[in-house]
């Protein structure tokens, strides 16, 4: 099927050009986002007549997708999720997922714009791209932890932490907090009788 491209799509095309796409994709996915136009007769001279104005508002989507860029780019989520001892988790984290953590950092972002690969089903720190037009994306790190501790933790690392590390961290923790408490009681005369 041959459709017109009404804006980029990544790795089909540019605005405006005709290409030959499967017809499964043109009907559940072009046409419905209104990303493509059957390229009849009628619909080549329709847009002729509207390509200023489609690519005027290209142009628009485009710059506001960049300012949300520099917003966005960098920016470190944590998502909290259970999992077991070699810390897979007990279900995953999904495009769904990382889209309502950013929301809740202030970036309206919709689940369509998180181009993950395939879900996230380990702990970890992870680099996720964002789509957020054609042209434009930046990428977000997401924390995926057991607790707020373990997220601090693994920020601090850059990498997952074991239920071992997270042990060790609380031993060192009570030691240091031991060694404060020993000490200033050394600090007082004891009487020998």
């Amino acid at each position: 099927m041959d459709v017109i491209l009404l804006e980029r799509v990544e790795k089909l095309g540019q605005i405006g050009q005709i290409v030959k796409v499967r017809p499964g994709y043109a009907r559940n996915f072009l046409l419905p986002q209104k990303k493509a136009m059957r390229a009849t007769k009628a619909n080549l001279a329709y847009f002729e007549k509207q390509r200023a104005v489609i690519e005027a508002r290209n142009l628009e989507l485009h710059k506001e997708a960049e300012y949300v860029a520099e917003k966005v780019n960098g920016l470190a989520v944590v998502i909290l999720r259970q999992a077991g001892e070699s810390g897979v988790l007990y279900g995953s984290v999904s495009s769904r997922d990382i889209a309502v953590a950013v929301t809740d950092s202030g970036y309206m972002l919709n689940r369509n714009q998180v181009a993950i690969e395939q879900p996230i089903k380990t702990l970890g720190v992870f680099t996720v791209r964002l789509a957020l037009h054609p042209d434009v994306s930046a990428s977000v790190t997401v924390n995926v932890a057991r607790s707020q501790e373990e997220a601090e933790l693994q920020a601090s690392r850059g990498g997952m932490v074991t239920a071992a590390d997270m042990l060790e961290e609380e031993r060192q923790a009570e030691e240091a907090e031991m060694g404060e408490t020993t000490d200033s009681e050394d600090d007082e005369p004891t009487e020998v009788r």
